[in-house]
Parts: structure tokens; sequence; C-alpha cells
């Protein structure tokens, strides 16, 4: 039986570099499709021999998307090694942070990756298809995205210094207190930002009702989940501890602690990838495979702590109690928007919020230290081992993006058979192809790194390597 191939490379849209390609038998049916990350990782074996206390200060550079998460599970790592409980402003300050970065992240993939697809068409231009054309054909539309975001990157500044690689936690604690008027500034921006967050999920309850069918059917596909809950289920996004849920929502590990992942999560390898791939051990590789991130920390949870948002649960669950489509991902990032202004204005409206009670000693006591958080795009394990002067001897991280990277191939699989036809490549068919990883907005800098220029290039070959089709960008 001949063969065709399909290369989407690079896919567009996203943070890091990585191809697509779909694999067509002698009918031109999609036979196979695979998504594959093509940069190289590397921040496990350098940090080997740097003391604990720079591990804040270097996996944080493993990426300028999502530094704040990486120093957050690099500081609660180091938290463990030295064996002593931070004081509770420190704390507070450092959710606070996350808080930021969840805002942020969140906006910057709703309103300038995912909403050109959502609101100028799958068919369009794609020269048009980007924030670009957005604010150019919806400005009012684009200014509400930007407005948003900066207020979630004020916030970072505004408790941690600066808002790109902050070097405001430390091993024991933070480095910086913060001020009345740094509260009061953030208390002031927190009612647009609400407004803004609610224009857009309005916007996007208006698609999926206009867009039903193709909703609930994109990168629909049944997987486990897993998640960060509080003792009694709410959704967590700094502490807690993890769970893991079937396709239906049913729990299958639960209250798991931090320092107790790797009996739980197992990891295997594939030759057409620099990603690993982790699986959930007890029920084996690829069977075990589980989703992380907005999608999956909803599916996770019982309930939301704070009022908005667990209302906006409550609308997201009306049809059943664990979505599958991962569209939804973008309505999940929405739902969390509201939880981090809510939860911010909880932390700034505490009194010990300003103390400077922030710091306790560093020395180390321990020699292994597991620091977890939800990061925007899902659960981020960062694992340090170290010797008695506190030089790391191992290290071992597992990125949001990793633990998705089953579902992603499930997915790129899922809606490639569904708009991929052999006999004419067509953009807006190629696009959704791409836009179901961009509901995952994965982070590909935060596994591996490259140097180089990649194209847009998608060619239709035969078997004999000659190409019938190609589309340039």
């Amino acid at each position: 039986m001949t063969s065709n191939t399909i290369l989407i490379n690079p896919v567009t849209r996203i943070e890091g570099h990585a191809k697509i390609t779909i694999h067509l038998d002698a009918r031109g049916e999609v036979d196979d499709a695979r998504f594959h990350v093509v940069e190289f990782r590397g921040f496990e074996k350098f940090c080997e021999g740097r003391h604990f206390t720079e591990m804040p200060n270097i996996t944080p550079r493993t990426c300028g998307i999502c530094p704040v998460s990486h120093l957050l599970a690099s500081a609660k790592a180091c938290d463990v090694i030295v064996g002593r409980e931070i004081p509770r402003t420190a704390k507070m300050l450092r959710e606070l942070m996350h808080m930021g970065q969840i805002i942020q992240s969140h906006a910057l993939s709703f309103f300038h990756l995912s909403a050109p697809d959502m609101l100028l068409g799958w068919d369009s231009d794609p020269l048009k298809r980007n924030v670009m054309g957005l604010i150019e054909q919806q400005p009012a539309i684009a200014v509400k995205g930007v407005r948003l975001r900066k207020y979630g990157q004020e916030m970072i500044k505004l408790v941690a210094g600066r808002k790109i690689h902050p070097d405001f936690p430390v091993p024991g604690g933070v480095n910086k207190a913060l001020t009345i008027e740094q509260r009061d500034t953030m208390l002031a921006g927190m009612a647009e930002a609400f407004e803004h967050v609610q224009f857009a999920l309005d916007l996007l309850k208006g698609y999926h009702a206009k867009n039903l069918a193709e909703v609930e059917d994109f990168g629909n596909f049944d997987s486990n989940y897993m998640g960060l809950v509080q003792p009694d289920g709410a959704l967590e996004l700094y502490d807690g501890n993890l769970r893991f849920v079937n396709a239906k929502g049913e729990v299958i590990h639960d209250q798991i602690p931090p320092s107790k992942y790797l009996d739980y999560v197992g990891e295997a390898v594939e030759p057409w990838s620099y990603m690993k791939f982790p699986f959930i051990a007890r029920i084996g590789y690829p069977q075990g495979m589980y989703r992380v991130g907005p999608l999956a920390r909803l599916n996770a949870c019982s309930h939301i702590s704070t009022p908005k948002a667990n209302a906006e649960l409550k609308v997201w669950r009306e049809k059943r109690r664990a979505q599958s489509s991962s569209f939804y991902y973008h309505w999940a990032r929405l739902i969390e928007i509201f939880y981090g202004l809510e939860r911010a204005k909880q932390l700034l409206d505490d009194p010990q919020i300003t103390s400077t009670d922030i710091l306790v000693s560093n020395q180390p006591q321990n020699p292994v230290g597991v620091g977890i958080v939800e990061a925007p795009r899902g659960t981020l394990i960062h694992n340090y081992w170290v010797n008695k002067d506190g030089r790391v001897e191992k290290v071992n991280l597992i990125v949001s993006t990793g633990h998705n990277n089953l579902a992603m191939n499930k997915g790129v699989q899922h809606v490639a058979r569904k708009y991929v036809k052999a006999k004419k490549l067509q953009e807006g068919m190629l696009n959704r192809v791409e836009a179901v990883i961009r509901c995952y907005d994965p982070c590909l800098s935060c596994a591996t790194h490259a140097v180089g220029k990649m194209p847009m290039v998608v060619e239709l070959m035969d078997a004999d390597g000659a190409v019938v089709d190609t589309l340039r960008k």
C-alpha cells in the first residue's frame, strides 16, 4: 500500500518549535498523525553541580513566557530542602504573584493566540489571521485583551519587582515586602479586569452557541486528568495535593502529596519526539494518558472556592461532569482568570499581606525537594536531589506541555481524520490541525531549546517523494 505524508512545519501561534506529520493511506484518508517536538532539552543536566539556592534563578530561564511558574515550583522544591515552613505573608505574596501569571498568560492565550481563529475565521487569509489582523479588524476586542494581560503583568511587577524573570521568591520565603501603595494600585485596577474577562467569556459562549457541533467534536476523546486540589477537593493553583480522575470525572488517585508523584507518574519515550510521554503508572502506557491544564483542573476539582468562578464552573458543567472536547480549554481558561482575580482580591484584602515577616533561614536540611504548582498550561513539577553541601546532584522537571504530550498527539489524530483529505490542501483544513495544539497552549521551550529559523512550509508528497501540493507562509 502506498502512502502520502503532509508536513506542517512549524506549528504556528504556540511558544517554541514543533511540527506535525499527517500520514495518509492509499485512499487519501488519514492513517496516523503525530505532533513532534523538534527542540532538545538541556536544563536538567546543566543544573547539576549548582548550589540549590541558585535554582530559582536558573530554572525560570527555561522560558520567557512562564518564568513565574518555574520560579515558584523551584522555590517550593528548595523550601523542602530547607525543611522549614515559610512565613504566611511570604506564601501569600508568592500566590499573589502566581495569580498575576495566571491572568496574564490566559489572556495572552485567548485574545492573542486563539481568538484570531474564532473571530476572523478558520479559512481567512493566514497573513491576517493573527493578533495584528485582529487589531486591524476588531480593535476594541484586541484592546480589551491587551488591557487584561497588562493588569496581570503589572501585578507581577508590583509584587516581585519586574514582569519577566523576577528574583523575588527565594528558598525560605521572598526577598521583598509589599507596600500599602502597591496593594492599593492592584485593587484599583481590578474592576476593569473583571469587566474584560466577563466580556471574553460572553464572547466565547456566543461562539459556542453558534458553532456547537464543531466545538463539541473538536479534539474530543476520552482521557484521564490530573491537577492540584485543596483538601476539600476545590481548585488549587499554588499549593495542595494531586488528584487524578478518569474520563467521567471519577477519582482514580486523590490527595497525593508532591513528594510521592513518582509513585503515580511514569514517563515513556518515542523515537520521533524529544519530549517525554508521561502516563499514569498504575494504568500503563499509553492507556494511562492524562491531560493537565485548565480543562483538566476543572474536570478534577469538585468546586471552586470563589463565588464568581464557581458559578461559571456550574454553567460549564451543565451538560456533563467532565468536558472532553479540547476546545473547552479556552472556556476553562477564562473561568480561571475569574478565579485568579477573586483569589488576588482575597489576598490583597488580608491585613498581613504587607507584613515584613517574609523569610526564614535557608540552610539545607533534606536531600530531596519536590515543588509543584499549577502553571497556566498545567501541572509543573520540579524535583531536586542535593548532597550534604547543598550542591545539586540530579534534577527532574516534568513540565505542563510534557504531561499533555500523549493527549496532543491524540487530538491531532482526531482532528486530522475529520478535516484532512488528500486531493487538495486547504489552509483552513490544516489550520484546524494546528488549532487543536493551540487549545493546549503548549510552551515547548519549557522542555527544550533550539537555535535557528523555521519557515512555514506544508508539503504533500507521494511515496516516491514527489511533491503533489505545497502551501507556504
